[in-house]
């Protein structure tokens, strides 16, 4: 029951907060203010994650400068460019990025010391515990879990891990002796100045892990290739490729258009660089502030664009190994026409017979209108083969039921002993005056097949179809078609080579040589060749392909070379460059960081940073929420304005500013519902400032191929908050009284009990990492793994959790009173 019976000037829960309430709330309902204080705290939160997205992209911005070196190209002469960061990736992690994730709990601690007279309070200390109980147990459970199944992750850096490892169960250990052993309940000054010195000893540790001094299989390097620069890239760059590649397939798919492609380039070189572990959080943060994401969403149409494992050079084929659709020769469009009438027409414009077979089948095929019977005529037409010496005379009326939608018509083939060049007739589909009308049944595009008879009492003749071949830059490959002319008899064989002419293997096509095998009977073969492109657009490359050596009796016709023109697609070109444009804009949208005002505020602005065609009903609602903490947070200078550091600067003392305000509103809250401040912090406080942490440590662990970015990194971030979160404060209260001649009190209250659970749980939970880092059954690697053993982890991790939660609030509420 609350009490309102109180002074006005000193109402209740009045006298707990530092800088709130801003007003006299004297009049209003306690379980009101409760709910607003809530709220408002929520709302705090998502501007402390805001503010932190501008911070981490500053610490971004600092950690990632590089210096351009020389080095010998070991892959031949010359010498290689080679970009060495300047900051260390352990001692960034462990410095201003750890800084950067935990700087709302560690100003918590400070603001909450220094802002009631160097008093040691329950809030600050409550949330760095509470962070770390959250990191270490929920968030690892969850990475657990979340790795697509049959896939793991290991830690990478894992000796760097154990000593993160061994400096966060030591932080808290330490943590117990100094408040419960030491010097009970008090914070001499000699400890307080070890704690802090703690932070740089974790800091050297790490970084001679890290750079194998200690241990020589875990040295790392910080060199990198220099990467991808669209607008330097060479037309065989990963960039350009995928741009090439992608827009030939627009060419050919109307449903596509060229923001879909360049939506699509950009993701796909986006997902392939490495991101450090500041994108992940700033990205979960966009995510959960409806602001413009780091990831490129993709509709379903880029999605079937993207995927590049398959190169689109290459022809499905099958089984005999000639691409689907050609077999004997080039096959026609088969698509039949949508109508309301039926629509009759044949399965394919031509198709071959070996003479001595004795008939062909010709296929004909129903569409459009199924649901009544129909009846159209079919008879053959004299070409160089004539009716009754080379084949038998056909005219007939065709029916096809209802529903059906296929039929043959048998054509008898006369077969001889004397040999004689192929020869051609044809079969014609026409409206039969018995048959139905012309308002019941549709003749299709291919009214007319070409049937070819082939002698087959000789091998044949092997020869390209003809001297030239043009190919457009745009076509994936250029098709030879290397046809068997005046026999088909036996298995037969014919090499084939490229030669350069003006064009250049592997440069504007990919050459080489192989062999085309005919099977009995086959007629027709097609050599596919990838075309690349043209290199200089004012030149016109061709290249030749020469036959030889044809075996099994065959012999080589007249045309046995054939030169292959690549010629300038204008439009095509135009498409290249627009798309390019779009993709470079699209990975500028990408980018971590913004260069000027204008693009914070413009991003601001808008819903999902602009990206309306993406947003979602939930990006509309976050973005309006949030729409105050957005604009607040354009007004702080730009990452790329003084090497980030300006942006370090003032988005810290924001955060500071925010992080006062939660501190009163979670106090007051706290009061107001009857709870201490303590439970306040390992439950809303904690959860509020690590919520981002979750989504970027879970995308991580997706996206990356090692798990340093998701859980590798967590225990060097609890150690952080203990030396810096903790070791600030106590080092500035244990000097401000020792100057006055007293000591630092810090009741242990509810820490002792808390701290001890918490580091008996931790302990179990860096066990468990390591065991399933080497058995089998958790698929040797510490997330991820077979489904039944990840589960059964992940439920042991989330109750750690609900054990440190449950004994700390029962501790804290009085019920246990163990310390």
């Amino acid at each position: 029951m609350f009490n309102t019976t109180c002074d006005v000037s000193h109402y209740l829960c009045s006298d707990k907060g530092l800088l709130l309430p801003f007003i006299n709330e004297y009049t209003w309902n306690p379980y009101v203010r409760a709910f607003l204080y809530v709220l408002a705290m929520l709302w705090c939160f998502f501007g402390i994650a805001i503010v932190s997205d501008a911070f981490m992209c500053g610490i971004e911005h600092i950690t990632s400068k590089t210096r351009t070196i020389s080095i010998p190209n070991p892959e031949g002469e010359g010498f290689k460019l080679i970009e060495v960061k300047v900051w260390n990736d352990t001692v960034a992690n462990l410095t201003l990025l750890a800084f950067g994730t935990s700087a709302p709990e560690i100003l918590l601690n400070v603001i909450e010391t220094c802002g009631h007279s160097f008093q040691a309070g329950e809030l600050g200390p409550g949330t760095i515990v509470g962070s770390a109980a959250f990191n270490l147990f929920v968030i690892t459970a969850y990475c657990i879990v979340c790795i697509p199944h049959g896939e793991t992750r290991k830690i990478k850096h894992f000796f760097v891990f154990i000593v993160t490892s061994i400096f966060g169960i030591f932080a808290y250990v330490w943590l117990l002796l100094v408040l419960l052993v030491i010097s009970p309940e008090v914070v001499d000054l000699w400890e307080a100045v070890l704690t802090f010195v703690m932070f740089p000893l974790l800091i050297v540790s790490a970084y001679l892990a890290d750079k194998g001094i200690v241990c020589v299989k875990n040295r790392t390097s910080s060199e990198v290739e220099i990467g991808f620069d669209l607008d330097k890239s060479g037309p065989h760059s990963r960039g350009s490729a995928d741009i090439i590649e992608l827009a030939r397939k627009l060419a050919k798919d109307s449903n596509a258009n060229e923001d879909d492609v360049a939506r699509a380039v950009a993701s796909g070189i986006a997902r392939n660089q490495p991101k450090p572990s500041s994108w992940y959080r700033v990205n979960a943060t966009r995510m959960i502030t409806g602001r413009h994401k780091l990831e490129s969403t993709t509709s379903s149409l880029t999605e079937k664009f993207v995927d590049l494992g398959t190169s689109p050079h290459t022809a499905h084929k099958d089984s005999d190994g000639v691409p689907n659709g050609v077999n004997g020769a080039v096959s026609s469009n088969d698509v039949i026409l949508q109508s309301k009438k039926a629509v009759v027409e044949f399965t394919a414009a031509t198709c071959t017979v070996l003479e001595n077979e004795g008939q062909v089948k010709v296929g004909i095929r129903r569409g459009g209108d199924l649901s009544k019977t129909i009846m159209v005529g079919v008879e053959t037409i004299d070409g160089t083969a004539e009716a009754g010496g080379d084949y038998i005379a056909m005219k007939q009326l065709l029916t096809f039921e209802p529903g059906e939608t296929l039929k043959y018509v048998s054509i008898e083939i006369v077969d001889d002993d004397v040999w004689e060049p192929d020869e051609f007739f044809f079969v014609k589909l026409f409206h039969h005056p018995e048959g139905s009308s012309t308002e019941e049944v549709v003749i299709g595009k291919l009214a007319i097949n070409q049937v070819t008879i082939v002698d087959d009492d000789e091998p044949g003749t092997l020869e390209f179809s003809k001297p030239s071949y043009i190919v457009k830059e745009s076509a994936s490959a250029a098709r030879l078609v290397v046809n068997r002319v005046n026999g088909a008899d036996g298995e037969v064989t014919v090499k084939w080579v490229t030669k350069d002419m003006t064009a250049r293997n592997r440069h504007e096509y990919e050459g080489g040589e192989g062999v085309v095998t005919f099977s009995h009977g086959e007629t027709s073969k097609i050599i596919v060749i990838q075309i690349n492109g043209i290199m200089q657009k004012d030149q016109e490359p061709n290249f030749q392909v020469e036959l030889s050596s044809a075996t099994g009796g065959a012999l080589l016709g007249k045309i046995t070379k054939t030169v292959v023109t690549i010629i300038n697609d204008e439009e095509f070109h135009n498409m290249l460059t627009r798309i390019a444009s779009k993709t470079k804009k699209n990975l500028d949208g990408l980018k971590l960081d913004t260069s000027t005002w204008a693009e914070q505020f413009r991003s601001a602005m808008v819903i999902n940073g602009g990206d309306v065609q993406d947003a979602t009903c939930l990006d509309y609602t976050l973005h309006f929420i949030t729409f105050f903490w957005k604009v607040l947070a354009a007004f702080l200078p730009p990452p790329s304005m003084g090497g980030g550091w300006p942006t370090f600067i003032s988005s810290l003392v924001t955060v500071g500013l925010l992080t006062a305000i939660v501190s009163d509103l979670a106090s007051i809250f706290g009061c107001l519902v009857g709870l201490s401040d303590y439970i306040t912090a390992i439950t809303f406080v904690a959860l509020g400032t690590s919520m981002p942490d979750l989504f970027a440590s879970k995308c991580a662990a997706i996206n990356e191929k090692w798990a340093d970015s998701s859980i590798g990194n967590i225990n060097g971030s609890n150690s952080v908050n203990v030396f810096l979160g903790l070791g600030l404060p106590w080092l500035l209260a244990s000097i401000y009284w020792k100057i006055k001649g007293k000591e630092f009190v810090h009741p242990t209250g509810t820490v002792g009990m808390s701290v001890t659970v918490f580091t008996v749980c931790a302990v179990f939970t860096i066990v468990m990492l390591v065991v399933r880092r080497y058995m089998t059954i958790f698929g040797k690697a510490e997330l991820g793994g077979p489904k039944t053993p990840k589960y059964l982890t992940c439920l042991l991790g989330l109750a750690f959790w609900v054990i440190y939660v449950l004994v700390s609030s029962m501790q804290a509420q009085g019920v246990l009173h163990a310390f």
